[in-house]
């Protein structure tokens, strides 16, 4: 027995079936370490071969879908190859009894990971007739959960460009988005809108949690961009809470609940990606707002409240440039 082919064998099963097991079935885990360190590296790569408005960008989610399956084939291929290369005539060739070279090996291996059976070589005693069978159970439980992850995925991409459409159709600004909702005397009109997006945000929080590769499918349009849609979003209920004249101000813990959510996306993805930014965005535009007749508080009063909420903007502007965009600009801008 080769000493050292069984403990790379066993080395590599040991990374490639925790990293597995850890990314497509540990929810509150994220992604495991070999995953996670391939989204950042190809996504590092990504950025730096393309520019902002490059269409490179919306192929790093697909691309880091496909290497992280590639990678967890190889080292699953590789991790049993070794192990049965451990030892000494482990195989029979049917055909000409004779023992097998690497490429055969390699061979016989990928079939059983497959589970393709084609029987042009057995194992030799019971050992490795166990071994081989764990080899096609693992193989088995590869691609069941595979394509479950991959549809998982992708059904989680669909939700996040529907979350992003959904407050764009509302304002791609957020002085816009409130001044589509203001009546004349009051924001009625947009509490059932807060409600559905206030649901829909938390639902992609969660799959952040579970799918991180999330981040990394990126849409060249800005009406599908989550990041952006946060970000005039909480812009608006920042002048809703802050800007707007009490009075006239919808249910406070309708704009406490949608920030409640906007808050926990921070703390999921904010944390896990990004570092607050080392400036602050410009300040919502509260003069845009008195020329839409909605009544305002004083910009004095409004520039000390935005004062307290600094970091939470750093980082919703952090979030924006690592996702490769640039902040909603203003009506003014």
């Amino acid at each position: 027995m080769t000493i050292l082919y069984l403990v790379l064998g066993v080395l590599f099963l040991f990374v490639v079936i925790t990293d597995f097991l850890w990314t497509t079935l540990w929810v509150e885990g994220g992604a495991g370490p070999l995953t996670s360190r391939l989204m950042v590296w190809t996504w590092g790569l990504v950025r730096r071969a393309g520019d902002r408005n490059s269409q490179l960008l919306t192929v790093s989610g697909p691309l880091i879908l496909i290497f992280g399956l590639a990678s967890w084939i190889v080292f699953l291929w590789a991790g049993w190859t070794l192990l049965f290369a451990s030892a000494e005539n482990v195989l029979i060739d049917t055909v000409d009894a004779r023992r097998i070279s690497w490429s055969e090996l390699i061979y016989y291996t990928g079939y059983t990971i497959f589970t393709l059976g084609n029987g042009d070589f057995i194992p030799q005693d019971s050992l490795w007739q166990i071994t081989t069978t764990l080899a096609s159970a693992t193989g088995m439980l590869f691609i069941t959960l595979s394509v479950t992850y991959v549809l998982s995925v992708l059904g989680a991409v669909t939700q996040k460009r529907s979350f992003a459409a959904n407050v764009s159709g509302l304002g791609t600004q957020s002085t816009e988005l409130l001044g589509t909702s203001w009546d004349g005397s009051t924001f009625r009109g947009l509490e059932t809108p807060l409600n559905t997006i206030a649901t829909q945000l938390n639902t992609l929080t969660a799959n952040h949690k579970a799918y991180p590769i999330l981040h990394y499918f990126h849409s060249k349009r800005t009406t599908q961009a989550p990041t952006t849609s946060i970000a005039t979003l909480d812009e608006a209920l920042t002048l809703l809470q802050f800007g707007v004249a009490e009075q006239d101000r919808p249910d406070e813990l309708r704009i406490m609940q949608v920030r409640s959510s906007i808050q926990n996306y921070l703390k999921i993805v904010g944390s896990t990606y990004v570092e607050p930014a080392d400036r602050s965005p410009p300040p919502p535009e509260i003069a845009t707002l008195r020329e839409m007749g909605i009544p305002t508080v004083s910009d004095e009063e409004f520039t000390s409240s935005i004062t307290e909420l600094d970091e939470r903007r750093r980082t919703l502007l952090g979030l924006i440039e690592s996702d490769e965009r640039q902040w909603p600009a203003s009506d003014r801008t």
